[in-house]
């Protein structure tokens, strides 16, 4: 594991996102931050797709032509930090899969898939971050995403975050650990399914009684932010990476700017 010192500090390349760079870049400039604050040096290399679209759609073949850029892009790095569970499990879980017996690539993609991790986790379990130096205040709920959970532990960690900060108060859905129906191309196969899935998952969020809903995964977030939206609610929808930097300037995740203001 490389080590952090006032000579070389520890150099992460910043993966961020298809969905972040297109439909909100307020969580790319937070990750940023929060990396930087603790000491990183943050790069953000020419990037594309993680791949996961056609990895999931059986398309190997695109898989593996994303994925290869990626290795060549991010291998330089000390660490790969993403700002969602489901691209850096991508990489973590599945790009040595992809490559599996290719004598020329299956070694990189096991050495990206080391040093790859989802933002929070990153904080707290590589750096030791314990706390944050933000300002938030009210009642907060937190869904933990599919991918995030399952294929890389994160639990604990935005909850630790999140509780450094004056004023927050964490607030347990009911079955915050339960699909919130997007599962990328999942949704738009099956609207109807994902659509009954999202429904039982704001009826929770609501149910909490908390203003401000939280997660690790954008795509997640703009799925129930979109059903929230079109019920008439007016809970506020943010990446947990927003509160933790004390960027919250942007106006919530479905809401318009001009509605905003």
């Amino acid at each position: 594991m490389p080590q952090n010192s006032a000579a070389r500090p520890i150099r992460v390349g910043l993966f961020v996102t298809c969905l972040v760079d297109l439909m909100r870049p307020s969580v790319g400039f937070a990750a940023a931050k929060l990396l930087e604050d603790a000491g990183c040096r943050v790069d953000v290399p020419s990037q594309t797709c993680c791949g996961q679209p056609a990895f999931n759609s059986g398309d190997r073949a695109n898989a593996r032509a994303i994925a290869e850029k990626t290795i060549a892009a991010f291998e330089r790095y000390d660490y790969v930090v993403a700002p969602s569970g489901s691209c850096a499990g991508q990489i973590k879980k599945h790009f040595p899969e992809l490559f599996q017996g290719d004598p020329n690539l299956s070694q990189r993609a096991a050495a990206l898939a080391d040093k790859t991790y989802e933002l929070v986790s990153f904080l707290v379990d590589v750096l030791g971050v314990t706390k944050v130096d933000a300002a938030f205040a009210g009642d907060v709920t937190y869904h933990d995403s599919c991918s995030g959970l399952r294929e890389l532990g994160v639990k604990s960690q935005p909850r630790m975050l999140l509780s450094s900060i004056p004023g927050v108060n964490i607030v347990e859905m009911k079955e915050n650990e339960v699909c919130c129906g997007f599962g990328g191309t999942f949704a738009v196969k099956y609207g109807d399914i994902s659509d009954s899935i999202v429904s039982k998952k704001t009826e929770n969020v609501t149910e909490s009684g908390a203003h401000t809903l939280l997660a690790g995964d954008l795509g997640c977030l703009m799925n129930m932010a979109g059903k929230l939206h079109r019920e008439g609610k007016s809970i506020e929808v943010r990446h947990v990476a927003e509160v933790l930097a004390g960027m919250t300037d942007a106006p919530p995740i479905g809401v318009p700017a001009e509605a905003a203001e």
